[in-house]
């Protein structure tokens, strides 16, 4: 179901600044998180070209150990995603009510509304 605007112009351009600010604030967040991706990533290639250098069973311990940082660094990664699409979701959504209450029904609306209830309380 459409939400409807509010009548009051500050309110509609209050509502969509803060949509635009939530948006924008992802966009930054992401962009951070892609930079943390990218400097992670040079760092665990340089640990494993010097690692790969050595033989052996530290070798072995090092890659394992590699390996682990990676995949730890994914969750993270993912936890963040997911922490900045639901606070961006929740920022959304947290504006939507305050349009909601600021409509009001038009005067034909409340009138038929008005009409609607005379009629069935007759009919009781």
């Amino acid at each position: 179901m459409p939400t409807r605007n509010p009548k009051n112009p500050e309110l509609t351009r209050a509502l969509n600044s803060l949509n635009q600010a939530a948006q924008h604030l992802r966009k930054a967040v992401e962009n951070k998180i892609g930079d943390v991706r990218t400097v992670a990533t040079a760092e665990f290639a340089k640990v494993k070209t010097a690692a790969r250098g050595r033989t052996g069973v530290v070798q072995q311990k090092v890659e394992a150990a590699l390996r682990r940082g990676e995949a730890r660094l994914h969750a993270v990664i993912v936890r963040a995603q997911k922490a900045l699409d639901d606070a961006a979701r929740r920022a959304v959504k947290a504006t939507k009510p305050a349009a909601k209450k600021t409509a009001t029904k038009s005067p034909a609306k409340k009138a038929a509304t008005a009409r609607k209830t005379r009629t069935s309380r007759r009919s009781s």
